[in-house]
């Protein structure tokens, strides 16, 4: 978690859109009250597929603690390729969505997959992390966990 950089003025979320599972528009803000996690990634990426265990583990572990993992492909050929990676994989607590178009990646400026990016309850960028991540390691547990529980950012570089 030493990768993660806490956004400086919690600037708000951009208002982002993507598809879900069954190629409906979802947008970040229908999760507002909840601390979010966006992992922009994709199937063809090697560092993503080592990631998204532990984001399931992650999900599974904190959604009851108000946690949503928001894990966005940018795979062109969407929920049909997100589907079967979900199962060959054995991901069983996230939702599939993706963004075919690439729009939220221009929107949040990411540089590369996988980036995560953390978004308060209220709705601001908390920080991002740029790269790989093992999100149910304890140092990731403790970083979400302090989110969950005082909605600040803790110190720069986490």
């Amino acid at each position: 978690m030493a990768g993660f950089s806490a956004a400086p003025g919690q600037p708000e979320a951009p208002e982002a859109s993507f598809q879900d599972g069954d190629g409906e528009t979802r947008r970040l803000s229908e999760f507002r009250g909840r601390l979010v996690l966006v992992n922009l990634w994709a199937t063809w990426c090697a560092p993503c597929v080592r990631e998204m265990p532990s984001l399931d583990a992650l999900q599974a572990e904190l959604a009851g603690e108000g946690l949503t993992v928001l894990p966005v492909s940018l795979d062109r050929g969407g929920a049909q390729v997100v589907r079967p990676f979900y199962e060959e994989h054995g991901l069983e607590n996230l939702p599939v969505l993706a963004d075919r178009t690439g729009g939220l990646f221009r929107t949040f400026a990411v540089r590369g997959v996988p980036t995560s990016v953390l978004i308060g309850r209220e709705g601001q960028v908390l920080g991002r992390l740029e790269g790989d991540a093992d999100w149910h390691s304890p140092e990731a547990l403790a970083l979400v966990r302090h989110f969950l529980e005082c909605g600040r950012p803790a110190a720069e570089g986490g």
